[in-house]
């Protein structure tokens, strides 16, 4: 009965406590009901799109663009690769002496020019200049070694071109620059 007697008692605060807390209730009810409307507001607006597109349209399109973008990123690569395979008979690198053909003449007017594919097949341009003229010579290399005999400036260039290579004859020109 002790709790009965307490109940009565303290009734009053009992009930007024009920009633503050269906008045928090009934406030988070109502900003729950206010969120939720604007939630479906703005789910409306994405779903609707631009020009009332659907969303599931724009992802559609999306989807086309990029195995478009994969299919021409395939012929790219395929491209690229036939490129190089187009480039391995160009030169690629390159030897150059300058000297002095005849002790009378100053000023190394004279080179010997080696170029090279990668498999070390090109030739060597040897220029000699005296006060009489110009004269060119080209020597044909094969796998790096000449038919014809080869004079040292020659030889020189020769072997600067099978030692070098892209990059480092950029660097090298960078390096100069």
């Amino acid at each position: 009965m002790g709790f009965l007697k307490i109940l009565e008692d303290n009734s009053l605060y009992l009930i007024i406590g009920l009633f503050a807390l269906v008045i928090i209730l009934l406030v988070l009810y109502i900003v729950n009901i206010v969120q939720i409307s604007k939630l479906k507001k703005r789910y409306g607006i994405f779903m609707e799109g631009k020009d009332a597109k659907s969303l599931e349209s724009l992802v559609e399109k999306r989807f086309q663009q990029v195995d478009y973008l994969l299919s021409e990123e395939k012929k790219d690569h395929d491209h690229i690769e036939q490129l190089f395979q187009n480039m391995k008979p160009s030169f690629k690198k390159f030897g150059l002496v300058k000297y002095d053909a005849f002790n009378e003449m100053g000023g190394k007017l004279s080179f010997s020019l080696c170029l090279l594919s990668e498999v070390n097949d090109g030739f060597i341009i040897n220029a000699v200049h005296s006060r009489e003229g110009c004269y060119t010579y080209v020597k044909e290399v094969v796998a790096g070694n000449s038919y014809l005999v080869l004079a040292d400036e020659e030889k020189q260039a020769l072997s600067e071109a099978m030692n070098s290579s892209v990059k480092k004859n950029m660097r090298k020109e960078n390096d100069e620059a």
